[in-house]
């Protein structure tokens, strides 16, 4: 009986050491990152990337897509993703300060240039006196918004107005007696397709969304080139800035893969890849 049970209790250290191991091998490979990011063209983008990451570093991308704006940085904050690909340099900066998150910027990837979009007008001149423009309710896309329009020669701003910081009240002549409305950014293709306002100031992102042209459609568009401060870029909590897979899909997002593949879909020039 003492014999019988020494092989029992021997039979069961060799199951518990065996279960063990094969605990550990399933960990090991499995090697995820989270990212979440906006439709069109943030997913796409790492949608191509998904499987050259996978390929080169054996690192399984699990994208998750948010429209909303304000939830990203507060999940990534709260280490519910471990990096996100949807915003520019200002709107990042703007939500580190106002909310102290504890997240870093790690890489510029691409460039979005902002268009202005009507129903009722085909030429920037034609813009009627008293018209009403309606813009984004984040204050991070006001200075890049009238720095365009700016720029056109339909307003002009102050001499220490800045394309970071401008707002309304940097105005210091508008012939036409602009008035602007603020709505979240999620809802301004919408404004547009209802034809609300007589020109909508509306993101690249939800121009492709809403099947939007920009060098086609768009009554004005930004002159974007690869140093504009408006870069989309790839955030990480601050825990995470050097960690090897995050480093890894810097990497990739900035391959020469990635970049042609960016050229090649967005070949009408909304969206560009950033040095």
């Amino acid at each position: 009986m003492k014999k019988l049970v020494k092989v029992l209790a021997v039979l069961a250290i060799a199951c518990s050491l065996v279960a063990c191991s094969n605990n550990t091998n399933n960990t090991d490979d499995t090697n995820t990152l989270k990212v979440t990011c906006t439709l069109d063209p943030h997913s796409k983008i790492l949608e191509f990337a998904k499987p050259i990451l996978e390929e080169k570093y054996d690192i399984e991308l699990e994208i998750e897509v948010i429209d909303d704006y304000y939830i990203h940085n507060r999940a990534l904050n709260e280490k519910e993703a471990d990096a996100n690909y949807f915003q520019h340099v200002p709107f990042f900066d703007g939500e580190v300060e106002a909310n102290g998150y504890n997240i870093v910027n790690v890489a510029g990837v691409h460039i979005e240039p902002f268009g202005f979009y009507s129903k009722t007008i085909t030429d920037l001149e034609a813009l009627p006196e008293n018209a009403e423009v309606v813009i984004s309710n984040s204050v991070a896309d006001h200075g890049r918004i009238l720095s365009i329009l700016a720029k056109a020669g339909v307003i002009e701003l102050s001499a220490d107005a800045s394309a970071l910081d401008a707002t309304v009240e940097d105005i210091t002549n508008n012939p036409k007696n602009l008035t602007f409305t603020e709505i979240n950014p999620t809802l301004l293709a919408t404004a547009y397709e209802q034809g609300e306002g007589d020109i909508v100031a509306i993101n690249g992102n939800y121009a492709i969304q809403a099947g939007l042209n920009p060098t086609e459609d768009a009554v004005l568009l930004e002159q974007a080139d690869e140093t504009n401060p408006y870069v989309n870029i790839v955030a990480t909590h601050a825990d995470l800035e050097n960690d090897e897979r995050i480093e890894a899909l810097v990497e990739v997002l900035k391959s020469d893969e990635v970049k042609n593949f960016i050229y090649e879909t967005y070949s009408d020039g909304s969206v560009i890849p950033a040095n």
